[in-house]
């Protein structure tokens, strides 16, 4: 694994990462839970784009993984490049730095707003363009997926890890591909 910033801890860095992603997962839960009721969606969804919606979780989540980050690691030389940030156009983050942060809050807010549960957030630290870490959380299923140089692993809340079955295929014509009902699209089918 690549050297990380100066008095960055890989384990503390991986145990604080736990901990914000499984805060982001109340707050999604919470929401989740508000848009059960048709009287609340209104209220939860931020802007009027029908192609590309915004809700409160989204803002929730993207306000505390960046707070959490910013104020664990001051002295640190990394920005962070979210998805709500571009979109808002807040952004004002160093995109070819070494050290960058890449977060999407909520990838599948359509899914999200529509109850299915097949939503996750997504956080990467990349060192040159290149991924180290990644953390994958589907608060709907309890899982926290971890990945630190080739290592991955899948845990719950509690921290119990679960056993994972990496598929040995590599050629393309092999693979299944999974992708949203919500985006739907000529090279995906073509795909």
């Amino acid at each position: 694994m690549e050297k990380l910033p100066l008095g960055v801890d890989i384990n503390n860095l991986i145990s604080d990462l736990r901990i914000l992603s499984w805060e982001a997962a109340d707050i999604l839960i919470y929401y989740s839970q508000m848009l059960k009721n048709p009287s609340n969606k209104e209220k939860l969804i931020q802007n009027n784009n029908l192609d590309d919606p915004v809700t409160i979780a989204d803002l929730s989540v993207n306000d505390l993984i960046i707070q959490r980050i910013n104020q664990s690691y001051k002295n640190v030389d990394w920005d962070i490049l979210s998805e709500e940030n571009v979109k808002s156009g807040k952004t004002n983050c160093n995109q070819n730095g070494d050290w960058l942060w890449v977060f999407d809050p909520l990838d599948g807010t359509k899914d999200f707003i529509q109850g299915t549960g097949n939503y996750a957030m997504h956080l990467a630290l990349n060192y040159k363009q290149s991924p180290i870490l990644g953390v994958v959380l589907i608060p709907e299923r309890d899982e926290l997926w971890i990945s630190k140089g080739a290592e991955l692993f899948c845990e719950n809340r509690r921290g119990l890890r679960r056993k994972i079955n990496i598929s040995k295929k590599s050629m393309l014509k092999d693979m299944s591909i999974v992708t949203s009902k919500n985006h739907r699209n000529e090279t995906l089918k073509k795909l």
